[in-house]
């Protein structure tokens, strides 16, 4: 008999069958980015490709990394063709530089979109064709370049994935790219790195990883150890979003979000994502908006609506959440945690409805269509279809 006030817990299915392979070394600490031409010669290698973005060659980053790996005696190329959201036209440009190249490392350095160009680039190198052809899961049929994730952002965990996030030039669709063989070998998170987002970074990508440890902690997918990553991401991601939004410079604040993220980011690998991804994602195909933006307008309204039949798991979660006094009290369980998230996603100055973001009404069917097809809707606990996906959207409106 459970004791009064007891919450009660949803039982882990501990006969569901899961394997779990650590492919990435995680190397974290501040100044750690220091290390990556050991790094890559440890790998046997010196010819190094590095894929990432305008934005971080202007803070300097990538000239600082260029100049490691030279120190320790590597030869460089640099393409920094990588747009947010990045599509099959990124990959292509940046495979007929590797071509040229003939790079026997890639480096992704910047956010998920560097990172996830970089697997891109790393498919075509190796196993030719185009990007839509590994579409799915287990496409690539030869091995792959090494790989050296180096995040300056705390968002997307991509770094912990073996899945590339690419939008097909031609019709948008987001095409979820994975292979094991896609995995980066290290994974060198310096949170010192992250104290040049921009704020309005900073609020995406750390609303997108609170999404990662929410989502994949109560997908049908999820097992004993995507558990504990969720739970471990849920607590670095609620104690430091707020501290980081409040005090950019906070370095300590900035290392739990580092952490936060790539934690979430091996939940996925795990575990999957659920509803809220599957709704936001055609919002930025079809509509532009940004990711983390179109995934924090549709979080909330999903965990009301997964909180109709699991609602126990989102009160477990917030019990084991004793160390930070400003997350919900368990036993208000889904509501109490939407909630939370819809002041969080004020705080951080982003949209909560879909008209502000110049969503019309009519539209909304069309949107719905197009979530039902996600990958990831499949993973949500609760079933979802046309008619309930549209009624979510309109609950955002």
């Amino acid at each position: 008999m459970s004791r009064p006030g007891a919450t009660s817990v949803c039982p882990i299915r501990l006969l569901a069958p899961f394997q779990y392979e650590s492919r990435t070394r995680i190397m974290f600490g501040p100044g750690c980015v220091a290390e990556l031409g050991e790094q890559v010669r440890q790998l046997g290698c010196r010819r190094v490709l590095i894929s990432t973005d305008p934005g971080i060659i202007a803070v300097g980053h990538t000239q600082r990394s260029q100049e490691v790996l030279e120190g320790a005696g590597c030869e460089v190329a640099i393409f920094s063709g990588v747009h947010e959201n990045p599509t099959s036209e990124d990959v292509e440009a940046g495979t007929q530089l590797a071509k040229q190249f003939q790079p026997d490392l890639i480096v992704g350095l910047g956010g998920g979109s560097s990172m996830d160009c970089a697997k891109g680039i790393n498919f075509l190198c190796t196993n030719g064709g185009q990007m839509k052809d590994y579409w799915g899961e287990g496409k690539a049929t030869h091995e792959m370049l090494p790989m050296i994730a180096v995040p300056t952002t705390a968002g997307t965990g991509s770094e912990t994935q073996s899945y590339a996030l690419i939008s097909d030039a031609r019709t948008h669709a987001k095409m979820a790219c994975g292979d094991k063989k896609a995995a980066f070998r290290v994974a060198m998170l310096d949170p010192e790195l992250t104290l040049t987002q921009p704020a309005e970074v900073t609020s995406l990508t750390g609303i997108d990883a609170m999404a990662h440890a929410l989502e994949s902690y109560v997908t049908k997918r999820r097992n004993p150890i995507s558990l504990v990553f969720s739970r471990e991401a849920w607590q670095l991601i609620s104690q430091n979003l707020v501290r980081v939004l409040e005090d950019p410079q906070d370095l300590e604040a900035r290392a739990g979000m580092q952490l936060g993220a790539c934690f979430a980011g091996l939940a996925i690998e795990n575990s999957m994502l659920g509803a809220a991804h599957a709704l936001s994602n055609p919002l930025t195909a079809k509509l532009g908006l940004t990711h983390g933006r179109a995934v924090g307008l549709m979080l909330p309204h999903v965990i009301r609506f997964n909180g109709v039949e699991y609602n126990d798991m989102y009160r477990e979660l917030l019990a084991g959440d004793r160390c930070n006094r400003s997350t919900p009290d368990a036993q208000q369980g889904a509501e109490g945690l939407a909630q939370f998230v819809a002041d969080l996603i004020c705080k951080a100055g982003l949209e909560t409805r879909l008209a502000e973001c110049g969503v019309k009404e009519q539209i909304l069917s069309d949107l719905a269509s197009n979530a039902a097809e996600q990958w990831t809707a499949q993973f949500n606990p609760r079933t979802v279809d046309h008619a309930s996906l549209l009624e979510l959207y309109r609950q955002a409106m």
